[in-house]
């Protein structure tokens, strides 16, 4: 069985003025998000700024978000490393804090092999049991898990149960299913192809996107489930604009922008981000306001 299917909210980590995690405001967006029908919380990703946390910041942020759903929806640790003993350090702690799985990103900078993937995500699965998503982002991290080496993983290690896809390639996602049978968990990693992705049998999205629009991203997903396709197709498009947006600026500049314009959140980003530039914000607040989620 999937950790989750649907709509899983990148979520972001908002900061006090002298930069360390602001807890109080970091709970009721949280909550914002249950109550809006996303259908997991995935913290401390790429949105939620973990590269910028230390190791007691990290895993304080993961135990905060567990107990503060508790339980009311699946919570997804993003715990990933460019070393492989931190990974299964941050692997086990999320663990210990209660989370429902962990999201793991292939390791950074180092740029291995498919040999060393496959033992890079083989031996963190081997000190966990929590079902582990893979995080395939090349664009970020300059290394490119392979079709062949994901089937293999999921076919070998009993914990490793699926993907999110942030190749932007819809080839490579077919090509993906087509080499695992269908058996794995795909989660798109790009907002701007979240209905393609469902197509080929995806099981939904980790959306930088619903943490603005929570309750449409879970739409789009419950729609086309429920087989109303034309539905679900129609809000993909409603935000397509805000989408680009959103991507317009390294991600998450624009997101925390959002957030702060939606009055969440001061967008306050950590070192070495910086503030998004003037007309980066005004075509984002433009298309906030273009599909109701601020006023002019």
């Amino acid at each position: 069985m999937a950790i989750f299917k649907g709509s899983g909210v990148a979520i972001v980590t908002p900061f006090d003025q002298n930069y360390n995690t602001d807890y109080d405001r970091f709970g009721k967006i949280i909550d914002y998000q249950v109550e809006n029908k996303t259908d997991a919380i995935i913290v401390m990703g790429t949105t939620g700024e973990a590269s910028t946390l230390n190791h007691e910041e990290h895993i304080a942020a993961i135990r905060y978000c567990v107990n503060r759903v508790n339980k009311r929806i699946p919570v997804v640790a993003g715990t990933g490393s460019n070393s492989t003993r931190t990974a299964v350090f941050l692997t086990q702690e999320a663990e210990r804090a209660g989370a429902d799985g962990a999201l793991i990103v292939t390791p950074y900078y180092n740029k291995s092999t498919q040999k060393g993937l496959i033992d890079h995500y083989t031996h963190i699965a081997k000190h966990t049991d929590l079902p582990i998503i893979m995080y395939n982002v090349p664009s970020r991290t300059g290394v490119k898990l392979e079709t062949g080496t994901i089937a293999s993983l999921v076919k070998d290690v009993d914990n490793i149960v699926g993907v999110k896809d942030a190749t932007g390639s819809l080839a490579h996602t077919a090509r993906l299913m087509y080499d695992t049978q269908g058996d794995i968990d795909i989660y798109s990693g790009n907002d701007d192809v979240i209905v393609p992705v469902l197509s080929l049998g995806g099981k939904g999205v980790i959306s930088v996107l619903a943490n603005i629009a929570p309750e449409d991203t879970h739409n789009m997903c419950a729609e086309y489930f429920a087989g109303n396709v034309e539905k679900s197709a129609a809000l993909q498009i409603k935000y397509m604009e805000l989408i680009n947006a959103l991507f317009c600026e390294v991600n998450p500049i624009p997101v925390k922008k959002a957030m702060e314009f939606m009055g969440f959140c001061p967008g306050i980003l950590r070192r070495p981000l910086s503030e998004m530039e003037p007309e980066h914000a005004e075509r984002l607040k433009k298309a906030m306001i273009e599909v109701g989620l601020i006023k002019e």
